[in-house]
């Protein structure tokens, strides 16, 4: 489980910066909770290629974050809100990581 939401957080993150179709698969596969097998037959391609898609498809947005460290910031900066008192300096951070 927390493998899918960690997924599911670099998705969010960086999933504007991969292909259609990595995008549509991987939805699929972990959103919608299709088997590669029904992968395979909606897409009419095999279920090796569509499980080498998304193996791919994680590479990638692990090494956008190994690289960006968005996430990890975006992490450290609500750690650090929740400790300011002042609400117009909280406000404005929060609009920061909502960018």
């Amino acid at each position: 489980m927390e493998e899918l939401v960690y997924y599911t957080l670099l998705f969010d993150t960086y999933g504007d910066l991969l292909t259609d179709k990595q995008k549509l698969y991987f939805k699929d596969y972990y959103f919608k909770n299709l088997s590669l097998s029904e992968l395979a037959l909606k897409y009419n391609i095999s279920r090796n290629a569509i499980h080498k898609q998304i193996k791919e498809t994680i590479y990638k947005l692990e090494k956008y974050e190994t690289n960006l460290h968005l996430i990890l910031k975006n992490r450290k900066l609500e750690e650090i809100i929740t400790t300011i008192k002042d609400p117009n300096l909280k406000e404005k951070l929060q609009e920061i990581i909502e960018l």
